[in-house]
């Protein structure tokens, strides 16, 4: 039995039961549906296609549900039209329910504000636009100044590195989401966002509240995961290592892959962990590592 497993995606492009079944054939271990797109009904058409097509070819093909996960975003602009933020402007973050412009932005997570302090980054749009906070005023608006600045569009993702945030570990959606999956007979739930053992605790939570013994993947995806990876990968049944929003927070990412990847092999051997990897950081890998 081969000991490394290939993880295929589900979408709208595998909407095709021959193209599953060929997927199939060739090695497909494992099925990944991504919660952050898609609703329930389109998820379950899917997830019938592979079964289908596991019980045809009496292949062991298994079924990872992937929550979208907490995240912080922008709100919309007025008109829905980008503005541009220049280097050094004074820009205000705010929780307030305002409609957007040059000047302020909505931001979705309401204790933003109680998290920051003076002096901290705050980047939107995968890191486009830097932001430092100055002040906090009542609880509610983030005085800020661009340190590099560019075009801010509505419902943009924001990071706040080497940052405590105190986000749920799971939202209601993704509670949703897992009750569907409970539902359906999903094999893995893969935790996106996930900051500390807490938050994969919570999620356990729920499936043992339902009587679901469903293995949890722990995603990590940000700097304060990486702090928090041993009490992490303590209480998670496996790790997947997500590069595109950890390179947002961390510059030196390929550095950082490389002592992760050492530090879950050895976890493994320990704790019998399993690790994955997202497939555009494979070259990438293979180039730090033989360094």
């Amino acid at each position: 039995m081969k000991k490394t497993k290939i993880i295929c995606t589900m979408g709208p492009n595998t909407n095709d039961r021959e193209l599953i079944k060929s997927l199939a054939l060739v090695g497909m271990d494992v099925a990944r549906f991504n919660f952050s797109h898609g609703d329930h009904e389109e998820q379950a058409g899917r997830f019938a296609l592979v079964k289908s097509v596991r019980e045809e070819l009496n292949i062991p093909i298994a079924t990872l549900l992937d929550t979208k996960g907490p995240e912080i975003r922008t709100g919309d602009l007025k008109d829905d039209k980008k503005v541009t933020l220049k280097e050094n402007q004074k820009f205000t973050l705010t929780t307030r329910d305002v409609l957007g412009d040059e000047t302020i932005g909505r931001i979705t997570y309401t204790g933003l504000p109680q998290d920051v302090s003076k002096g901290n980054t705050i980047l939107i749009d995968d890191g486009l636009i830097e932001l430092r906070v100055n002040n906090v005023i009542d609880g509610t608006d983030i005085e800020c100044t661009v340190v590099n600045g560019g075009e801010l569009g509505s419902r943009k993702g924001v990071n706040v590195p080497n940052v405590s945030i105190r986000l749920p570990g799971i939202t209601d959606k993704d509670k949703d989401d897992i009750l569907f999956g409970i539902e359906q007979g999903f094999d893995f739930i893969a935790a996106s966002f996930v900051r500390n053992a807490a938050c994969i605790q919570e999620i356990k939570e729920l499936l043992w509240s339902h009587n679901a013994d469903i293995p949890v993947i722990a995603k990590i995806e940000n700097a304060e995961g990486i702090k928090n990876l041993d009490e992490i990968i303590r209480v998670a049944d496996g790790i997947m290592v997500a590069r595109g929003d950890m390179g947002v927070e961390i510059p030196v990412v390929t550095l950082v892959l490389k002592c992760l990847l050492s530090r879950f092999l050895i976890s493994r051997r320990k704790l019998s962990k399993n690790v994955m990897q997202h497939i555009r950081q494979l070259s990438q890998l293979h180039r730090c590592l033989i360094q």
